[in-house]
């Protein structure tokens, strides 16, 4: 034969079958009842805390000017949005999800909480001062009603019996568009300020990926805290662009992005204050108004299980054998984390809804949901202890409390937060992508149901939102204001729209067939039905200070 080669060796046998399904990933390195040392687990919290501020940050940003508050009324907004986000993420990891979850301000309440700013009964107040403050109590009382709904399905039940139709195929376009469906807050928000945002992303890649590979350290340092070292130095040299005259001719909005000095937080916040329920006054109620922020709490509703789950299956890509909700030490994984017992699905509900009381007692002006950026951040530090998130709650009222101090980490430019986002979200987003392993892709019901369900979950909204930027309110525009707000609202949720068409495809296209049910997963998900399914569910999920005794797992 020419140049005295023989034929190619026919490849083995398994190096031609694709991956394997697992139920547990790999090279986690704490889990949820495995904590770090105390040292490392307080600079792990304080990383979750300050990736948290963003969104703690940018939502009263947008909403306070429009409500008529100044700089003052920002910080106190924030410091109260801060505390009440300490105290519900205590409360998730203590008595409700018990995962490393961190609660914080949720997008989905900023549309109904803008519909009651331009409604008609606020337009005639003169005083600022005094428009905001009717306005923060009318979303005070909105949201309290609002909070009943998610308590009355959370211990209804109904919750639980609704996601007993759920499957792995329904589950992907919901997960992944609560990751993917918020790009229009990655580069958008970077490129409002290129020169601090890029290089804040080209650090994060490198300390995160590329300096752990390279320096093979026992010691996973870069890795780890890359978020806390990446944000330490743009934050430095963002401060010395503010000092050195860089923005000094540049206009208004670009100085607003930029500079370390515009954000009127620290001269805003007063060096001590409790925020305490009520301060801004009695709450007001309008039906219109308690409408509209019902849809965005059913919407919340609908979203909040699924970043859940992907921070689930993010916060246990682990397989250790340590002997530790997943450990003996072995946590459970992107999918047996993922679809846990549909009880531990009603008692999220229900606190949740306690949650969102809290804010309309406190008067956040907005309500509250699971943190997407934060369950990106487990994936990325692959650390999924509760006693870290727990610690990062510390934090938020520790800083909440001393306003001063926490007002400097919320005065961070928004483009380095919309830097980070761009990698924890795309993690969300991936993690919803991985239950695909339990579906069958060479099924044309399969293609159908996911490529229709994400098009729609992105295409749907997208027309909703252009609409209203144009028209400046939204498709359904009819006499009744109520009516309007609960279908824009709806609609306007890229997850939700997702989830509801492949919900509905998945459970009406030729479901009762044998080979339809192990195509959608479903035979792989039915063993996690049960809370007691799994051993490892009492180890992980009990309730602390033996409270099971009075409120039993099942």
């Amino acid at each position: 034969m020419a140049g005295g080669g023989g034929p190619a060796p026919a490849p083995k046998q398994d190096e031609l079958q694709p991956h394997p399904v697992k139920d547990q990933l790999p090279n986690v390195s704490y889990c949820i009842t495995s904590p770090p040392p105390w040292p490392e687990a307080i600079l792990l919290g304080f990383q979750h805390f300050l990736v948290m501020l963003g969104t703690t940050v940018i939502i009263p940003t947008a909403l306070v000017p429009q409500m008529g508050g100044g700089n003052d009324e920002k910080a106190r907004v924030v410091q109260t949005l801060l505390f009440v986000a300490g105290i519900n993420t205590l409360f998730q990891t203590l008595f409700g999800t018990r995962l490393p979850a961190v609660i914080g301000g949720s997008y989905t309440f900023v549309v109904p909480t803008i519909s009651i700013i331009l409604a008609g009964r606020y337009s005639n107040i003169v005083d600022p001062h005094e428009k905001f403050l009717r306005i923060m109590r009318g979303t005070q009382g909105a949201l309290i009603v609002a909070s009943t709904l998610q308590i009355i399905v959370g211990f209804s039940g109904l919750w639980r019996n609704v996601a007993r139709f759920l499957s792995p195929l329904a589950v992907v376009p919901l997960v992944a568009l609560a990751g993917f469906g918020l790009y229009e807050l990655g580069f958008p928000g970077v490129a409002k300020c290129i020169e601090i945002g890029l290089p804040q992303i080209i650090l994060l890649v490198i300390f995160s990926q590329y300096i752990p590979h390279s320096l093979h350290s026992e010691k996973p340092v870069f890795d780890r805290f890359s978020v806390i070292l990446s944000v330490a130095i743009v934050w430095l040299y963002a401060y010395f662009l503010t000092v050195g005259g860089a923005y000094r001719h540049s206009p208004p909005k670009t100085q607003l992005h930029c500079r370390t000095d515009r954000s009127g937080l620290v001269g805003g916040s007063p060096w001590i204050r409790f925020p305490y329920p009520f301060q801004w006054g009695a709450p007001t109620f309008d039906a219109g108004e308690a409408f509209a922020m019902m849809a965005a709490s059913f919407v919340s509703l609908v979203e909040f299980p699924n970043k859940v789950l992907s921070d689930k299956c993010l916060c246990s890509l682990l397989e250790l054998s340590l002997q530790s909700q997943d450990m003996q030490v072995k946590c459970d994984t992107i999918a047996s984390i993922s679809s846990q017992s549909w009880y531990w699905l009603a008692v999220k509900c229900w606190l949740q809804g306690i949650g969102i009381l809290l804010d309309g007692l406190f008067g956040t002006a907005n309500g509250s949901s699971v943190s997407v950026e934060n369950a990106g951040l487990l994936a990325l530090t692959r650390i999924g202890s509760r006693r870290v998130v727990q610690i990062s709650a510390g934090f938020m009222i520790f800083f909440s409390i001393l306003g001063k101090f926490g007002a400097v980490f919320a005065s961070i430019p928004a483009p380095i937060f919309a830097a980070l986002y761009c990698l924890f979200f795309a993690y969300v987003g991936a993690a919803g992508l991985s239950f695909l392993q339990f579906c069958n892709l060479n099924s044309f019901r399969t293609k159908f149901i996911l490529g229709l369900s994400v098009f729609m979950g992105l295409s749907v909204p997208q027309y909703f939102n252009e609409y209203t930027s144009v028209a400046g309110y939204g498709p359904v525009h009819t006499k009744a204001r109520w009516f309007n707000d609960i279908i824009n609202v709806i609609f306007s949720s890229k997850p939700f729209v997702a989830g509801l068409v492949a919900f509905f495809l998945d459970n009406t296209l030729h479901r009762h067939h044998d080979a339809t049910k192990r195509d959608r997963g479903y035979h792989w998900w039915k063993r996690f039905r049960s809370f007691k399914a799994d051993i490892r569910s009492e180890e992980f999920y009990a309730l602390p200070f033996n409270l099971n005794k009075f409120f039993p797992s099942v």
